[in-house]
């Protein structure tokens, strides 16, 4: 390929360069195709030129030492920064681009170009050929990470000689680990990382999608990653963000596809699901065996078999017959309910939601022009094609009190299956050659586990614009921050299961995705007693906190395996509920600003070589690291301490270690190791009540960690919880906390206080102060 340098303009053609704020956007599409092809929906922006010749282009990244050199024969793309060249496309002559052909002449024999067979499936490919590939060179780079979701470690391997990692979302049954296998989501990011900078490349397409790694690491050259991706149709469409520090990449990467949405405070609490709850009286028996073991929960889950024979938007007449009797006894506790709609809907001539889809002409269609069936939950089923503006608004509309029959405000919602699941479609999913629109399924794909926007859309019209949504999704595509929480989907009940969600959760936070955790215990198969304790005890520092079991395990609600690892599962979720003011905040900046909650240790510490390939600790935020005990029998757990100069508190005993070494700490069965920061404040609630909302109105406790490198600062955010005033009506306090000179500060006001000098430990009690107020603590 060479690049005609006298056609280069803005234009939807050709080669188009947008250059903006440290993101180069690349766009490579047929000049004169035959029929349009598929573009992910996108984002605008301008550049300008510096200079032209026969050669070659060189334009301004508008940082004065960064400049894109783009040269014609053959075509390549260098982004250098003064002497040094921080990326270059093409530099391997990897870019193909299938051009859409008319059937027949020379191809017309060649194997599956025209039509495919997999098992007993026919792929007709009406296109033919339309892969699209391009490759990417990374001098001096020798860890890249992202391109969720795959069951493997933080940094990315390199594939040579092996399988490339594959995004195309997919229903698996018992996932393997360690492997580069498709998954139920697909977020086409990786970011690049060394001592000097970070840099992220965000592959725009929505179609199944290969990416091949290979590096030169071992070799006595300066190490280089080299990163291939070729996507089965649509067109090259990538932006290079090019930091240069972790929390810029994460800010461009915000501002192309926006931030994680700001869950109301009750979903960051404990979760308490299986599949399934049985009927009415097995929920209120949970609900109740919560408060009879002292341990709180905000949200009771229903699975499949509550609706009537897997409608979704109804209740089985017989097990569920008054649910808003149900949900009303849950609001009395101040509880929540998540109740699961697949968009997988039931031919049914009886069904209301069938019959209107199907009216509307909304469904995903077969090659032929019908109606898409495939089979699943409720055996026959047609599929909404939620591509569709029209068929989104009227999803929403059904979430409407008067449209859901039986549901009520702290009712919530769960969209799973949403790859989409096709039992007995090839590899468990659409055929590709199904139709949305003018697109075929192949296009889109990836698209698809999006659209649970349309379950969030419909739970803010419910409440007439005010309420914040609570959605879970299994499917996922770049962008799915914006609308809820995702889970890493149907793990076990097994050690490597639980180690192995620290590095899934992680990758997702790097995306942009930080409402994200585990089945705790694991899905299938049944858990050990210590098993399921160490997994409260790390889901319990995850975002997304819930507990979840398939229907033929035994039961394994908190209190089912004895006093003794009841106590120990109490106190994990009680941990959880004292830090609920911490996470809410970080949950809060998160959405402001684009920055994972869940992080990895290099994202704060990035010139640390030794945390580029930490994935069994973590950090919540910048303050509180956490190495959780994830092997069988443990007697001990070795964290690294970051950052030279450092200092961390363990938050149980108080004990003071230095930064920048490893740490062995001996454990126990109730020991979970968590630290924070030296220099900062966090704010807990220690009087943990049954639910979250219990707890609004109790008092702040300020944990003060000081360093002596920097003075100690926190924050402290608080709204109401729930709705969009933090928004709309500029409804919240945030204040600035520091501890300088022995004065804690929000402004003055004295109270008394103890000093445990054992501890080095000084203790304020009841001080009196209101948490949006001016005020200083002086300590004489």
């Amino acid at each position: 390929y060479r690049a005609l340098l006298d056609t280069l303009e803005l234009s939807d053609s050709r080669l188009t360069l947008q250059l903006q704020g440290n993101i180069t956007r690349v766009k490579i599409n047929e000049l004169k195709p035959l029929k349009p092809r598929f573009e992910v929906p996108d984002v605008h922006s301008v550049f300008g030129y510096i200079c032209l010749d026969d050669n070659g282009l060189v334009l301004s990244l508008g940082v004065e030492s960064q400049r894109l050199i783009v040269s014609a024969r053959p075509f390549r793309l260098d982004i250098m920064e003064g002497p040094e060249v921080l990326l270059s496309l093409n530099s391997r002559g990897l870019l193909a681009f299938e051009h859409l052909r008319l059937r027949g002449g020379k191809d017309k024999e060649e194997d599956g170009l025209w039509e495919e067979t997999f098992k007993s499936h026919t792929d007709s490919k009406p296109n033919g050929p339309t892969a699209v590939s391009l490759d990417f060179s990374l001098p001096g780079v020798e860890h890249v990470y992202g391109i969720p979701e795959h069951a493997d470690n933080l940094k990315l391997k390199t594939t040579d000689g092996g399988e490339p990692y594959r995004l195309y979302n997919l229903d698996v049954f018992q996932y393997e680990l360690y492997n580069p296998m498709a998954l139920y989501g697909a977020v086409p990011v990786m970011l690049a990382h060394n001592t000097q900078r970070t840099m992220g490349i965000f592959w725009l397409n929505a179609a199944e999608t290969w990416v091949d790694i290979s590096s030169n690491t071992g070799s006595s050259e300066t190490p280089q990653t080299d990163v291939r991706w070729i996507s089965e149709s649509g067109i090259i469409d990538v932006f290079i963000m090019l930091g240069p520090k972790p929390s810029d990449v994460f800010t461009q990467y915000a501002s192309l596809t926006g931030t994680q949405s700001f869950p109301p405070l009750t979903g960051l609490a404990y979760h308490q699901c299986r599949w399934n709850y049985n009927d009415q009286d097995d929920v209120k028996a949970v609900d109740e065996g919560f408060d009879q073991h002292d341990i709180p929960c905000d949200f009771i889950w229903l699975d499949i078999e509550h609706t009537d024979g897997k409608r979704y938007f109804t209740w089985d007449p017989h097990k569920f017959p008054q649910p808003k009797d149900m949900l009303q006894g849950i609001k009395d506790k101040r509880r929540k309910m998540v109740a699961i709609v697949d968009p997988h809907i039931k031919v049914d001539s009886g069904y209301k939601i069938h019959n209107e889809i199907r009216d509307k002409n909304f469904y995903v269609k077969n090659k032929d022009g019908g109606d898409y069936e495939g089979w699943c939950w409720p055996g026959n089923s047609g599929y909404p094609d939620f591509t569709n503006p029209e068929m989104r608004a009227w999803w929403a509309s059904m979430f409407a009190y008067d449209q859901y029959e039986g549901s009520m405000e702290n009712l919530y919602t769960w969209n799973d299956m949403n790859e989409p699941s096709v039992f007995n479609g090839p590899e468990v999913t659409m055929h590709k050659d199904a139709m949305h629109g003018h697109w075929e399924h192949r296009d889109v794909h990836n698209l698809y586990g999006l659209y649970h926007r349309a379950t969030a859309e419909g739970q803010i019209q419910r409440s007439g614009g005010t309420e914040r949504p609570f959605v879970l999704t299994r499917a996922f595509f770049a962008g799915s921050q914006r609308y809820g929480a995702v889970w890493t989907g149907d793990n076990a009940a097994e050690w490597d299961h639980l180690k192995i969600s620290v590095p899934m959760c992680l990758s997702l936070g790097l995306v942009g995705i930080s409402l994200c955790g585990a089945d705790v215990g694991g899905f299938f198969k049944s858990p050990s007693a210590e098993l399921l304790v160490r997994w409260y005890q790390t889901g319990a520092y995850q975002p997304f906190f819930r507990a979840h079991a398939h229907l033929d395990t035994p039961r394994r609600e908190p209190w089912l395996f004895g006093p003794e690892n009841t106590a120990l599962i109490r106190e994990a979720i009680r941990q959880r509920y004292a830090l609920l003011p911490y996470w809410y905040q970080q949950f809060y900046q998160a959405h402001k600003t684009g920055q994972p909650v869940m992080r990895a240790l290099w994202v704060e510490y990035p010139k640390d070589t030794a945390t580029f390939t930490i994935d069994d600790e973590f950090l919540i935020g910048r303050d509180l690291l956490v190495h959780t005990v994830t092997e069988e029998g443990a007697r001990g757990v070795t964290a690294y301490l970051p950052g030279l100069g450092e200092v961390w508190y363990d938050v149980h005993t108080f004990q003071k270690h230095n930064g920048a070494q490893n740490l062995y700490i001996p454990v126990t069965m109730s020991s979970i190791p968590v630290f924070q920061r030296g220099g900062s404040i966090i704010p807990r609630k220690v009087r943990v009540r049954r639910s979250s909302e219990c707890m609004e109105n109790d008092p702040y406790t300020l944990f003060v960690a000081l360093s002596p490198q920097r003075v100690a600062e926190g924050e402290l955010y608080i709204d109401d919880g729930h709705t969009f005033n933090f928004q709309t009506k500029k409804e919240f306090i945030h204040r600035g906390l520091s501890f300088v000179n022995n004065v804690l500060t929000s402004k003055y006001t004295s109270v008394d206080f103890e000093f445990d000098a054992s501890m080095s430990v000084l203790t304020l009690r009841k001080p009196g102060m209101n948490a949006g107020a001016d005020w200083a603590v002086v300590l004489l």
